[in-house]
């Protein structure tokens, strides 16, 4: 039955989907006026970014976990960690354009290609798990692309409220532009159309995946503005928070056991018109 309802929401969400498309362009940050874009990944090397690696720690990346080719940056995947950027930012319209690699890794090998965009991150390289700092997530996962998970310590200082379905996935919320506000500390706040049979299997698609197929590039985008985060996949508004806390960090991109692209990660200042 919880199916069957989580399909009829589905179904409804999507017939705007075409509209929002097509909208979305000219509406991603109403109020708001880019300033100059910085360009995060220069398309050469990782200046503005350090490495850190489970148990390596910073800068000590012996395995070439993350390197640069061809105007692309590569994740191997093959050691757990992330790049951060050397500076924090606050009202930003972030751009990133990814796509899958061949390539898995224990403990994640036959497991659903998996990495993320950590926003916010705020505090000590690798507080959660060894690994990450405390941030709020926007999953790069197959099937669960735009997801929300707040990679926190468990307490209100690290928050995103949403509006979500009456049914859960499992554990988790779904995103519902008109739903019932509901505010996490931890968990996840799964998009909008996440199919409800997903299974954490390699090479896993969804019966209404925004995200292309592995090897075609996507583009994600992050809109961040007075303490809003909006995620967008493919021009598609996929997932929104509100009364997000904190407001403001650096940006980490992870390394979680799969091979993983990025050719373009932009930045555009956002200030009140």
């Amino acid at each position: 039955m919880k199916k069957v309802f989580l399909f009829a929401v589905i179904t409804a969400f999507l017939i705007g989907v075409g509209q929002m498309k097509s909208s979305a362009q000219s509406s991603k940050h109403p109020g708001y006026q880019g300033e100059k874009t910085v360009q995060l990944f220069n398309g050469s090397n990782l200046d503005g970014w350090y490495t850190f690696l489970k148990e390596r720690g910073r800068d000590n990346d012996p395995k070439k976990v993350f390197t640069v080719k061809g105007g692309k940056i590569r994740i191997s995947g093959e050691e757990w960690g992330c790049i951060t950027t050397n500076k924090e930012y606050e009202n930003y319209h972030l751009v990133t354009e990814f796509k899958w690699g061949k390539v898995a890794f224990e403990p994640r090998l036959t497991k659903a290609r998996d990495c993320g965009v950590l926003l916010h991150s705020q505090g000590e390289d690798g507080a959660k798990g060894g690994i990450w700092m405390y941030s709020i997530e926007c999953q790069v996962i197959e099937g669960g692309t735009g997801d929300f998970i707040v990679v926190g310590d468990g307490s209100n200082n690290f928050r995103i409220t949403s509006t979500v379905a009456p049914a859960k996935q499992g554990s988790s919320f779904i995103f519902m532009p008109d739903g019932k506000k509901e505010t996490i500390n931890s968990g996840r706040i799964n998009w909008f159309a996440r199919d409800p049979d997903w299974k954490d299997e390699f090479g896993f698609r969804g019966k209404n995946d925004v995200e292309k197929p592995v090897g075609k590039w996507n583009k994600l985008e992050c809109v961040v503005v007075d303490g809003e985060i909006t995620i967008y996949l493919n021009d598609v508004l996929v997932n929104k928070a509100t009364n997000v806390k904190p407001r403001k960090g650096r940006i980490q991109i992870q390394s979680e056991s799969a091979e993983i692209f990025f050719r373009k990660v932009e930045l555009t200042p956002l200030s009140k018109k």
